[in-house]
């Protein structure tokens, strides 16, 4: 059905949208995973389960526990404490909360016996995702794993802390200690 597709979509670029405009890391990581999740859904609805699932494994999971890992290592010091406090106020889980309730009703009534909300009736199985990223994709897919390396490079250059020139020359390195 395409209007299940349409409002997957609205939820997508509304939370990419809410994404790019939050001043916060930890909002707009909150709304980047409704994102990802509303991305996953149109996959479903395209008939690509496998896809979605690829989806909400790898990036709502995998990736997104090491961009909140990259906040918190440049979060340093008492200041950040203090302030990571006053993001877990219970108003910022308000928007993402109902992004994510129109989701799942969506996803709900998609599996309900009977309607036909697919828009895809040829599915799309695991060996046909691997042979197109295996195949004309390989280039692609290696330039995203090297630019994921190199903002985790940069990242952890960024978080870590100087160590004085002192200690350098005396052999004691921050990260031994």
């Amino acid at each position: 059905m395409n209007l299940a597709f349409y409002l997957a979509a609205a939820v997508a670029v509304f939370a990419t949208a809410m994404v790019v405009t939050r001043l916060n890391a930890v909002h707009a990581l909150l709304y980047l995973v409704v994102s990802l999740l509303a991305v996953a859904l149109m996959f479903y609805i395209l008939g690509a389960p496998f896809a979605a699932a690829l989806e909400i494994i790898i990036y709502a999971g995998a990736i997104m526990v090491l961009f909140v890992f990259v906040v918190m290592m440049l979060n340093l010091g008492e200041q950040a404490v203090a302030r990571e406090r006053g993001w877990l106020t219970p108003g910022i889980w308000v928007g993402p909360a109902l992004l994510s309730v129109v989701l799942l009703a969506e996803l709900l009534y998609i599996l309900i016996p009977g309607t036909r909300a697919v828009v895809n009736p040829e599915i799309v199985d695991a060996k046909r995702v691997g042979v197109e990223l295996f195949g004309p994709y390989l280039l692609a897919v290696e330039l995203a794993s090297m630019l994921l390396l190199a903002g985790l490079v940069g990242a952890w250059q960024l978080g870590r802390r100087d160590v004085p020139a002192e200690r350098q020359e005396a052999g004691h390195d921050s990260d031994a200690d």
